[in-house]
C-alpha cells in the first residue's frame, strides 16, 4: 500500500455506500441527482473537517460498519447517533464522539453499532473519499446502478489530499430530532387536482407509518387512504425528492435520494426540501405526520 492513505472495509453492515452531494441537473438524460438521503448530515460531517461540502463519505444504514485506517485520519460522524469505538494497534478501546472531529492512528479500527435513534450515520474522512467519479459524482445510486459498488469485506477507500484549512471547531453541540412523530411540512403538488377536495386534509389528519417496504428510493407509507377524483393513466412526467406519489391503493410513497426521475402516479404533495433529510431518518415502525403549509 506505500505511503497512500486509506479506509479498509472490514464489516460493511446492513447497508454502507459511498455518497457525496450527487449528480445535479442531469434529470433530462435519465440520470437522477442521488447523493446522501440527510444531505445536512454529510454537510456538518465536511464541515466539521474543513472538507468542501461535497466531499464523499459513506453513508451507513443501522450501524454494523467496521473500518481500519491505514494512515492518520481525521474523521467525523453525524447524522443518526449510534455507539462508536476505535481501537488502537495496542489493543486498547476508546469512544468515538458524535459530530466531533476524532483522530485515528494507523492501524485504528473503528467499529459502529446500532443508533439509538434515526436510521443512516454519516462518516467523513478529512481528504473526502477519492473513488472514481461517474458523471461527476461520487455517489452510489441504487436505483439506476451509478457510482462505486457498495463496500464489501476488504474493500479498500482512498482517501483524498487534505484540504488547505484546518478544523475550526472539534464538536458541534446539535439537538437531537424531537422524540415521537416526525412531522414533515408539504406543499400542494402539481396533481392535487386529481384527488378528491378533502384529500390533503385527510393526508394531514392523521400519522402515516413508515413501512418496511422503504429504501434510499422511497418510503412506502401506510395511513388514511387518499381517495381520487378522477380515473384514468396519467401521462409520465417529472419527479422531485420529497414528492408524495399516489397508486391506485390510495397509500402514498415518498420519494428520496435515489428516486426515479419519472413517474406515472399523480403527486399530491411535495415535502419541503429542508424537512428530506429528516424523513430519510426514520425507521420502519416510525410515523411522520404531514403539515400543509399555505
Amino acid at each position: 500500500m506505500g505511503d497512500r492513505v486509506l479506509l479498509e472495509v472490514l464489516v460493511p453492515g446492513p447497508m454502507t455506500t459511498v455518497q457525496d452531494l450527487g449528480r445535479p441537473g442531469l434529470g433530462h438524460l435519465g440520470v437522477g441527482r442521488s447523493g446522501a438521503a440527510d444531505r445536512d448530515a454529510l454537510r456538518l460531517a465536511n464541515r466539521l473537517l474543513a472538507n468542501p461540502e461535497g466531499a464523499a463519505g459513506l453513508e451507513v444504514t443501522m450501524g454494523g460498519l467496521v473500518v481500519r485506517a491505514h494512515g492518520h485520519l481525521l474523521v467525523a460522524l453525524t447524522g443518526a447517533p449510534c455507539p462508536a469505538t476505535a481501537t488502537g494497534p495496542d489493543g486498547r478501546a476508546r469512544g468515538i464522539g458524535h459530530a466531533a472531529v476524532e483522530c485515528l492512528p494507523p492501524g485504528s479500527v473503528l467499529r459502529l453499532g446500532l443508533p439509538r435513534y434515526g436510521l443512516r450515520t454519516y462518516l467523513a474522512v478529512r481528504g473526502g473519499l477519492a473513488v472514481d467519479k461517474v458523471l461527476g459524482s461520487r455517489s452510489t445510486d441504487t436505483m439506476a446502478g451509478l457510482g462505486p459498488p457498495r463496500p464489501t469485506a476488504g474493500t479498500l477507500l482512498p482517501v483524498g489530499p487534505p484540504p488547505e484549512g484546518f478544523p475550526l471547531i472539534d464538536l458541534a453541540p446539535i439537538p437531537a430530532p424531537p422524540a415521537g412523530e416526525a412531522v414533515l411540512e408539504i406543499a400542494p403538488g402539481p396533481r392535487d387536482d386529481w384527488f378528491t377536495p378533502d384529500a390533503l386534509d385527510t393526508l394531514c389528519s392523521e400519522p402515516y407509518e413508515v413501512t418496511t417496504d422503504s429504501d434510499r428510493v422511497g418510503m412506502r407509507l401506510r395511513g388514511p387512504r387518499l381517495t381520487r377524483a378522477r380515473d384514468g393513466e396519467l401521462p409520465t412526467e417529472g419527479m422531485v425528492p420529497g414528492a408524495l406519489q399516489v397508486p391506485p391503493s390510495g397509500q402514498p410513497t415518498l420519494f428520496l435520494a435515489d428516486h426515479p426521475v419519472t413517474g406515472g402516479y399523480p403527486v399530491i404533495a411535495v415535502v419541503r426540501t429542508s424537512d428530506i433529510g429528516r424523513a430519510a431518518q426514520t425507521r420502519p415502525g416510525d410515523r411522520i405526520r404531514f403539515h400543509l403549509k399555505h
